[in-house]
């Protein structure tokens, strides 16, 4: 029988690895509540025809890297690709866009790609869409949400910010043909990839990673000179607003993106600490894309980040700070001391919820509970053996609360129990 093992591009995220996700989710959470954003949540799975009307059929998503299959109906179902999509669907079939609608996500994503550091095949990301509102000041909005995050994290200097405006479709159709032909006459000069997109979604040649397409597109048409007055009033605004808080940024005329429902604003959010994959947070405005998919026509903007790369950078920064095992440790010593321990823990869990009080299981000798106790990382060990059951008390051993390094022991009756914790941790 062949060994089973998790599917190549979808890993397992260890004990030893989750305190650095909760604790990104934990600041995430706490940010986007404090700029009034909601939570929704979607289904993992969607009809296929959702994400080939949204992100464009002759993306390289669509193409090639779609997690697709027929259900018992014969319907084309997808692993979703990524969240706009279907939070755009929801907003749509849920009535949700008859005003402004602040909404945020999370979840795993699924392409299949191939796996390397900060790239898998299921990837988590955090979305946030803004419905409703077609002014720079929005965007800017979002951007400001980003910097406070990294704030947050502790690494707004690891990471930088691109933006462009694409502009509106007819803008883009006529650079389109501009960069086409400028492209066709130097085809022998193209790589093989932008040689593919060539025909199917030139726009995509302008972010290729190829340096010697880079060179060849310095003289290329620019996409700038192609903007209509409203996208350049827009990009203008946006920029002048940014300067106003002072969140410094770098104008990538050569910034694009992949999905074909973006339009004006377009930003990434960059490091140089993660090799190839430098991108941790990226979105723009997409106007479009409700009417698109069968809603009113609602403007909107939203990113995504995503969460295995965020998590790279932290540890890269050693901005962590994982929580031990245990706030208190409880050691008891036969089947009594056990029964009068189980009932103080259960006390303390009611008095103190924001604690981690593990009780220790399974049997052993003290001073085999108490060396788990030690490797918990709890500051304070409880302790019921024969005397405390007796007296109706309990050691309290002090862990890591001692100058000299000699862990202080002392023995409190069990009704003064809570107050000699609650003493401990407001100390």
């Amino acid at each position: 029988m062949s060994e089973l093992t998790a599917i190549r591009g979808m890993n397992d995220i260890l004990p030893s690895e989750t305190p650095s996700w909760q604790y990104v989710e934990r600041a995430v959470e706490n940010v986007l509540a404090s700029y009034g954003y909601a939570e929704i949540r979607m289904p993992l799975v969607e009809k296929t025809a959702l994400f080939q009307r949204s992100i464009g059929a002759v993306t390289d998503i669509v193409e090639k890297e779609m997690y697709s299959f027929d259900d018992r109906n014969g319907d084309s179902m997808t692993l979703r690709p990524e969240g706009t999509a279907g939070c755009v669907r929801a907003a749509i079939q849920r009535g949700l866009l008859g005003s402004p609608q602040r909404l945020w996500y999370a979840g795993p994503m699924f392409r299949y790609e191939r796996p390397q550091k900060g790239r898998q095949r299921q990837f988590h990301q955090i979305g946030v869409e803004s419905f409703g509102v077609p002014t720079p000041d929005m965007d800017t909005e979002l951007i400001l949400l980003c910097d406070r995050l990294w704030q947050r994290l502790g690494i707004a200097d690891s990471v930088s910010l691109q933006l462009n405006s694409i502009g509106n479709l007819p803008s883009r159709e006529a650079y389109r043909d501009a960069l086409v032909c400028y492209l066709e006459k130097r085809l022998d000069q193209l790589d093989e990839d932008s040689r593919r997109r060539l025909d199917s979604n030139p726009l995509r040649i302008l972010d290729s990673k190829n340096k010697a397409t880079q060179a060849l597109l310095c003289e290329a048409p620019r996409l700038a000179d192609y903007l209509d007055d409203d996208a350049r009033s827009h990009f203008s605004r946006l920029c002048d607003l940014l300067d106003a808080v002072g969140v410094s940024y770098t104008v990538n005329e050569r910034l694009v993106r992949g999905l074909d429902y973006y339009n004006k604003t377009v930003f990434e959010w960059v490091t140089d600490q993660l090799g190839a994959q430098g991108a941790v947070c990226a979105g723009g405005r997409y106007d479009g894309l409700v009417l698109q998919l069968g809603g009113k026509a609602v403007p909107a903007v939203g990113f995504a980040m995503g969460m295995e790369r965020l998590v790279l950078l932290l540890q890269e920064h050693g901005s962590v700070q994982e929580r031990p095992e245990a706030d208190i440790y409880v050691v008891s010593a036969g089947s009594e001391a056990q029964r009068e321990a189980l009932v103080a823990t259960q006390a303390l869990r009611v008095a103190f919820p924001d604690l981690c009080i593990q009780q220790h299981v399974g049997g052993g000798s003290l001073k085999s509970q108490m060396k788990k106790a030690d490797k918990s990382g709890a500051s304070l060990a409880l302790i019921w053996g024969e005397d405390e059951v007796a007296d109706n008390s309990v050691s309290v051993k002090f862990l890591r609360e001692n100058a000299v390094g000699q862990a202080r022991q002392i023995n409190v009756a069990t009704n003064r129990l809570e107050k000699t914790v609650r003493s401990f941790y407001a100390s």
